[in-house]
This record gives C-alpha cells, sequence and structure tokens, in this order.
C-alpha cells in the first residue's frame, strides 16, 4: 500500500507557546505565596510532630523529579531559600524522598466533564526499570523486566486529551482484563470506547454492549463470521468485513484512537522520560504513575 506523504497540520505559533509554557509549569513556586496558610491547614488536628513543608511544595519537586535526582532538589531548594524575600527551612533529599513516596496523586474525569459523555481509549505500554539500554538484556541475558502501564485517556469538548485511570504492574499485566475494569469504573461517563486489535475478544464487547457503549475496536483480519457468545462482537465483525479497511476507519473515526492513548504515552515519555530511578517495585510503580500525573498537569496549564 503507498504510503501518504505526512501533512504538518500544526498550528505553529501555538505550538511553540505551549513549549515555552513547559518551562513556566517546571520553575513556577508558586507554594511559596500559600506556604504559611497551607501549613496551618495541614498540621489542624495533626498528633505528633507538625509538617514544616506544604503539600504543593512536595508536588512542585515530584514534577522535577522526572528529571533531577533528589540531592539536586535538595540543591535547588537551598539556592531557593538563599535567594527568596523570606528564608524557609531547607529540606533535605532524603525527607524529598520520603514525601514523595508518601504522595497522594490521583486520576480522575474533571469535574467540568462530569456530565458529558467522553471519547475514551485504552492501550498499554511498557517504561524501562533501570537507565540502562537494550545490551546487557539482549548480549548477557540480564532481564529487570519492563514495567507494565496500561492507561485510559479521554478528549472533552475543549479537546484536552488526559489520563483518567491508569493501572500499573509487571509485564505479565493482563491488559483486558485491565481495560473492562476501567470501562466497568467509568462506564457513566464513556460515550465511545476505542481499543486496538488486542482487545478484539467477545468479553470486552460484552461488556461495551451491557453498558451500552458504541466502540471502535479495530477487528483482527482473520475474524470468522460464525463469532459465538457475543452477538455484539458478530456485529461488529459483518460490519468490518462489509468495507475496505479505510472505510471501515473514517466510519468509524477510528483515527481518535492515537491521540487519547499512544499520544499520550509519546508526550509523556517524551517530556519526562521513559524509565525510572527507583529500586523497589513500590517506589517504581509510584514513579511512573507521577510522570503520567505531571503530564495531566501540563494538560491542563493550556488555554
Amino acid at each position: 500500500m503507498k504510503k501518504r506523504k505526512y501533512k504538518d497540520n500544526r498550528n505553529w505559533p501555538e505550538y511553540n507557546e505551549e513549549l515555552v509554557m513547559r518551562g513556566y509549569f517546571y520553575f513556577n513556586p508558586e507554594f511559596l505565596d500559600k506556604w504559611n496558610e497551607e501549613i496551618k491547614q495541614m498540621n489542624s488536628g495533626k498528633v505528633g510532630e507538625p509538617y514544616l513543608y506544604p503539600e504543593s511544595m512536595i508536588k512542585f519537586l515530584a514534577v522535577l523529579h522526572c528529571r533531577f535526582d533528589f540531592r539536586s532538589l535538595e540543591g535547588f531548594m537551598k539556592w531557593l531559600s538563599e535567594t527568596y524575600k523570606y528564608r524557609f527551612p531547607i529540606i533535605s533529599y532524603s525527607q524529598i524522598s520520603r514525601r514523595y513516596n508518601a504522595l497522594k496523586i490521583g486520576f480522575k474525569i474533571l469535574e467540568e466533564d462530569m456530565k458529558d459523555y467522553l471519547e475514551v481509549g485504552v492501550d498499554g505500554s511498557g517504561e524501562k526499570s533501570t537507565k540502562r539500554g537494550g545490551w546487557m538484556r539482549e548480549k548477557w541475558k540480564v532481564k529487570k523486566g519492563w514495567i507494565k502501564v496500561v492507561i485510559m485517556g479521554c478528549k472533552n469538548k475543549k479537546d484536552k486529551k488526559y489520563v483518567i485511570d491508569i493501572k500499573i504492574g509487571t509485564e505479565t499485566l493482563n491488559e483486558r482484563k485491565v481495560a473492562r475494569d476501567m470501562i466497568k469504573k467509568n462506564h457513566e461517563n464513556i460515550g465511545k470506547f476505542y481499543a486496538d486489535g488486542f482487545h478484539d475478544c467477545r468479553d470486552t464487547f460484552n461488556l461495551c454492549n451491557e453498558y451500552d457503549i458504541p466502540t471502535a475496536i479495530k477487528i483482527r483480519k482473520n475474524a470468522s463470521m460464525q463469532t459465538h457468545q457475543s452477538a455484539r462482537r458478530k456485529e461488529e465483525v459483518q460490519i468490518y468485513k462489509s468495507m475496505p479497511h479505510e472505510e471501515w476507519v473514517r466510519e468509524k473515526n477510528y483515527g481518535q484512537r492515537w491521540p487519547i492513548t499512544e499520544g499520550i504515552y509519546s508526550g509523556c515519555k517524551r517530556i519526562f522520560g521513559e524509565y525510572v530511578s527507583a529500586t523497589k517495585t513500590k517506589n517504581m510503580y509510584h514513579e511512573v504513575k507521577v510522570k503520567f500525573w505531571a503530564y495531566n498537569e501540563l494538560v491542563m496549564m493550556k488555554n
């Protein structure tokens, strides 16, 4: 099949401004203006040693940790304390690490989108558990394993694409089962479900049929018309077989799957990297979550 020539339709002035805003997002210490107020609220009714550093500061450092190690973050806070008009106690790298790993972050549908039906997609990808390349794995058979990440991404009316659900595990994580769990959890706000051919299975089609969710799931080329135990999948196979693939793509608007799944993966890995620095499994998973949370925060800054 002849490859189509890529046509770049980006609005370059707008895209350039987005890149500039990333720097604003990284180095915007808003926590300094509300430090005392936030600390007072955090320590209200607290038993034991009071907090010295606000949660907003830890979130600020969590974003920077995607690019810098904890000791570098301590150095940055030292410089900030010495430069800012009011000096504040400098947090140590070990305390940054403790607060970072205990940071509570979540993924959910934005309140402004709660009354809407959203286009959502599910896809899985891998994160490297070490900075090493594939040489050690292939040549010396040293297999540390990948971190499997499954996300449910969405697009709202403002064309913002963000992660509303995430699951992280080992390479053996069952992506299909995770996808169905995400559908069950978020079905009230799903207007259409997109997925690649890996999710072409009767259980997923039956679940979408149960919640009356339209689907754009790529059908395998060798799919049989005699589909058993799933009337919904049989119907989708018949639709797929009745027209050329390109026409099916247009009919289902299947191209929307890429920006709300693979596009998010691509953006997150380009901005925050595709490996983790943590060594404990629990902390590795948390670090990956923080990256996608930070990506969401960056997306929310736009417009």
